[in-house]
C-alpha cells in the first residue's frame, strides 16, 4: 500500500505476538503474570550486572546481582551484599525501581501506563491486573487502579515527608537527606526491607521518629490496596465495609499485637536485645516487631540474638504474612482468618463457616486450604534443601526459609554466608512466595471448572 492511501497496519509478527499474548491473558492471566514478572527480574539483574551498578566499579557475581534482583522486585528485603556500601547510587536507584514495580505488581503497573497513555485499561490488562488484585470484577479494575496510584503516592510522599527533616537533624546534606528519604519511603510502604544507611537500623532502635512511619506506613501497605480502597469508599461514600476488609483489618490487628507482646515477653530481659535498653525503648522496639515480622523486615535489633523461642514465634507470622493484593507475603490473614473460621465451625457442628453476619463459601474454604498447603510444601521442601547443602541448624535454616518464602526480609545473618546453591535456593522461593499462592489463588478465583456429571458422595475417615 503506497504512503496515504490508507491505515497503516501493525507488522505480522508484531501482530501474531500481540494475538499470541492477548490470548494467554484471556486464557491464564496468572500464567502470564509470572512470565513478565520473571522478565522484570531479568532486566533489573542485568542492570545490577554493570559495573556503574558497584561501588568499585567492579562487576557483581552473578549469583548477587540475581538474589538482589528477586529480592527487589519481590519486596524481600534479603541481601548478599550490603545495600548501603555495595552498591552505587545507580545500583541503589535500580533497586528501589524493582522494589517500586514489585510493590504495585507488574500488571497493576501496566495498567497504570494504559491509563497514563490511552486514558484507558484494555480488557487484556484488566484480566491480568484482576488476577493481581484478587477482583473477580473487572469493571472494578480501573477503578481499584487509580486508587492504587494514589494510595501509594500519597502514603510514600508523607513517609518521605516525615524522614526528610529527621535526616537533616542526624547531620546528612540535603541531597543525601532526600535521597535517603525516597529510598526509605519506598522501601518502607512497599515492604521491602532494604535499608540503605551505612550502620543499618540499629543505631535508631529508640527513634521514634524513625520507627513510627516504619509501623504505620509499613502496616498500611500490608493491608492491601483493596481494602485502602474500601475503607476511602466508607470514609467518602458510606459504603458498607467488605467482608474481606473487615477480616483483613481484624486478623492483621490481633496478630500484630500479638507478636508485639510476645516479642516483648520474649526479650524483655534478653540484653543483646530488649534486656539494656529503656522501657520505652522496649516498648517502641516491640511495637515495630509486630509489624515487621509481618512483612516489613526492618528491624532496629539484631535477629541473631533473638531467643529461640522468638524465633519461633515470628516463623509463624511471617508464614501468615500480611493483607491479600498487597506489598506483604505469606500466605495471607485473609486465608489464616477462612481456615480458623472453617476450624471454628467444624467443631462446634455448624454447617458453614461465617463472620461478620456473612457466610463464607467452601469454594473460598477450598481455596485457603490449597494456598496454605502449597506455602507449607514449599517452606518444607526449601528447609530440606538448605539443610542439605549447608551445616547450619534447623532453626536458622526454618527461619531463613519463612522469611524468604514470606518475602519479609528478616535474617539470623546466614545469608550472605550461604554457598551460591543455597542462594539460588533462597532466590527461588522468594520468587515462589510472591507469585507462586498469589498465582493460584488467581487462577483458581477467576476460572471456575463446571461440570454436568458430578460423582457419588462418600466421605473417607479424616483424624
Amino acid at each position: 500500500m503506497s504512503a496515504g492511501t490508507g491505515p497503516l497496519r501493525p507488522s505480522r509478527p508484531l501482530g501474531a505476538l500481540r494475538d499470541a499474548v492477548d490470548h494467554v491473558a484471556r486464557q491464564s492471566p496468572a500464567r502470564l503474570a509470572l512470565i513478565v514478572f520473571a522478565g522484570i527480574i531479568a532486566v533489573v539483574t542485568a542492570l545490577l550486572s554493570l559495573p556503574a551498578a558497584t561501588v568499585d566499579g567492579q562487576r557483581a557475581p552473578f549469583v548477587d546481582a540475581l538474589f538482589t534482583a528477586v529480592s527487589a522486585v519481590c519486596v524481600t528485603g534479603l541481601t548478599t551484599v550490603s545495600t548501603a556500601t555495595y552498591w552505587s547510587v545507580f545500583g541503589q536507584a535500580v533497586i528501589i525501581i524493582g522494589v517500586k514495580i514489585g510493590g504495585l505488581g507488574v500488571m497493576t503497573l501496566a495498567s497504570i501506563l494504559g491509563l497514563a497513555v490511552s486514558r484507558r485499561i484494555n480488557l487484556t490488562q484488566r484480566l491480568l491486573t484482576a488476577s493481581e488484585t484478587r477482583t473477580t470484577r473487572l469493571g472494578e479494575v480501573g477503578t481499584l487502579v487509580r486508587a492504587v496510584i494514589v494510595a501509594s503516592l500519597t502514603i510514600e510522599l508523607a513517609i518521605f515527608l516525615v524522614l526528610v527533616p529527621r535526616f537533616l537533624a542526624l547531620g546528612h546534606s540535603l541531597g543525601q537527606a532526600l535521597w535517603d528519604a525516597l529510598f526509605m519511603a519506598l522501601s518502607i510502604f512497599n515492604n521491602a526491607g532494604f535499608v540503605i544507611l551505612d550502620k543499618g537500623l540499629e543505631p535508631f532502635v529508640g527513634d521514634w521518629w524513625l520507627c513510627l512511619p516504619i509501623i504505620v506506613g509499613g502496616g498500611i501497605g500490608a493491608l492491601g490496596f483493596p481494602v485502602i480502597l474500601n475503607v476511602a469508599e466508607r470514609v467518602r461514600r458510606g459504603r458498607r465495609l467488605s467482608l474481606h476488609t473487615k477480616l483483613t483489618v481484624v486478623t492483621y490487628s490481633i496478630l500484630a499485637v500479638v507478636g508485639s507482646l510476645g516479642f516483648a515477653l520474649f526479650e524483655w530481659r534478653n540484653a543483646a536485645t530488649l534486656g539494656g535498653l529503656p522501657v520505652a525503648d522496649r516498648v517502641l522496639t516491640s511495637m515495630l516487631a509486630g509489624v515487621n515480622s509481618r512483612s516489613s523486615g526492618l528491624s532496629t535489633v539484631d535477629v541473631g540474638h533473638m531467643n529461640d523461642t522468638t524465633w519461633f514465634m515470628q516463623d509463624a507470622l511471617m508464614f501468615v504474612g500480611g493483607g491479600s493484593a498487597s506489598t506483604a507475603g505469606g500466605i495471607k490473614v485473609t486465608t489464616f482468618a477462612v481456615l480458623v473460621l472453617a476450624i471454628v465451625a467444624e467443631a462446634r457442628g455448624d454447617r458453614d463457616a461465617e463472620a461478620f453476619g456473612r457466610r463464607v463459601g467452601t469454594t473460598t474454604v477450598r481455596l485457603a486450604v490449597a494456598v496454605a498447603f502449597l506455602g507449607a510444601t514449599l517452606v518444607g521442601g526449601g528447609t530440606l534443601l538448605l539443610l542439605t547443602f549447608t551445616d547450619y541448624h534447623l532453626e536458622l535454616v526454618l527461619f531463613e526459609t519463612i522469611s524468604a518464602f514470606a518475602t519479609v526480609g528478616l535474617s539470623t545473618g546466614i545469608t550472605p554466608d550461604l554457598p551460591d546453591v543455597g542462594k539460588y535456593v533462597l532466590a527461588a522461593l522468594m520468587f515462589a512466595g510472591r507469585l507462586g499462592t498469589m498465582t493460584l489463588a488467581g487462577a483458581l478465583a477467576l476460572r471456575q471448572r463446571r461440570r454436568v456429571i458430578r460423582m457419588p458422595s462418600e466421605p473417607p475417615i479424616v483424624g
